[in-house]
């Protein structure tokens, strides 16, 4: 679902400003909301503008806030604010809040999320770009408007993912970077320094396959969950386009990002495999759409 509405604020209480948005496969985010009230709303007599604030969470500075002027919207009583294209906002959550005329930033209040147009983000075709930059408008667990941005600089964007026997095959699409010898897969281990399988990568004209074995990951008994991170590795000297030979490009993380899905991981569910008889390897994506492989026990397992 890629056009979605909150939920109706109920009637009698304080009305908070709602605002819905559409999004461009550019990047571009333009929102709109009714009049934010606070006097001089449109600051066309001279007086000062609302704004919309768009605060990186966890972010401090300068560049952990965006500014975005609310104007008039071609009547109605609606106002428009715009996050170009052009602008680059930092990977992260941001979040957006509503500073009314003749307040701080502080005063700022927290904005819902109203009709969210998605539809332009849906098999985005990103096909020569170098970088790539994504936005997605989404709704937080308590309610409230945000945006998520991701900025990759190279890009390995996960696509299927098949099982062959004990494998799990995984095929996507490179950008700003190219396979050469050695390119592999590895698979490291969260919170275990050193514990890394890898497997090699295939492919050509900007997209990459390969199988990973999944029992080299039971590397012992499995008592608790365990978290594989997977990193695309170019070749064995490098591999950023562009780039003179023998230059190292590094790794790339692969992850899936080109469509209107800001988490993924209660919405991409892959089934398991066993590996042995205590364990239990599946795909799955953590809350930043990267790409992994959870190892737990295995059901019923020493019961």
């Amino acid at each position: 679902m890629t056009v979605t509405t909150a939920h109706a604020t109920v009637p009698g209480q304080r009305r908070t400003p709602r605002a819905d948005c559409a999004a461009a496969p550019d990047g571009t985010i333009t929102f709109e909301l009714d009049d934010p009230g606070g006097g001089s709303a449109s600051g066309a007599d001279g007086g000062e503008a609302p704004e919309l604030l768009l605060r990186l969470r966890g972010g401090t500075g300068d560049h952990a806030t965006l500014r975005l002027p609310l104007r008039p919207a071609g009547g109605n009583n609606r106002y428009r604010a715009v996050l170009p294209g052009t602008v680059e906002p930092a990977e992260g959550r941001w979040d957006v809040r509503l500073r009314r005329p003749g307040t701080d930033d502080g005063a700022a209040v927290p904005v819902e999320p109203g009709l969210r147009d998605l539809r332009l983000l849906v098999d985005r075709d990103a096909t020569g770009a170098g970088r790539i930059a994504v936005r997605v408008p989404y709704p937080t667990a308590d309610g409230r408007l945000a945006v998520r941005c991701w900025v990759r600089s190279p890009h390995a964007e996960a696509g299927p993912v098949t099982f062959d026997g004990d494998g799990m095959t995984v095929e996507g699409a490179l950008y700003g970077v190219v396979l050469g010898d050695g390119a592999r897969v590895e698979a490291r281990r969260d919170g275990a320094s050193g514990r890394v399988h890898r497997a090699p990568v295939t492919g050509e004209a900007g997209t990459f396959s390969f199988t990973l074995p999944l029992t080299p990951l039971r590397d012992g008994p499995v008592r608790e969950e365990q978290l594989w991170t997977l990193w695309l590795i170019p070749a064995a000297d490098g591999g950023r386009a562009g780039e003179a030979a023998g230059e190292r490009a590094g790794e790339v993380r692969i992850s899936r990002l080109l469509d209107d899905v800001w988490d993924r991981r209660n919405v991409f569910v892959y089934p398991g495999r066993d590996i042995g008889e205590d364990a239990r390897a599946t795909p799955c994506y953590t809350g930043d759409n990267d790409l992994c492989v959870r190892v737990g026990p295995r059901p019923g397992a020493g019961s």
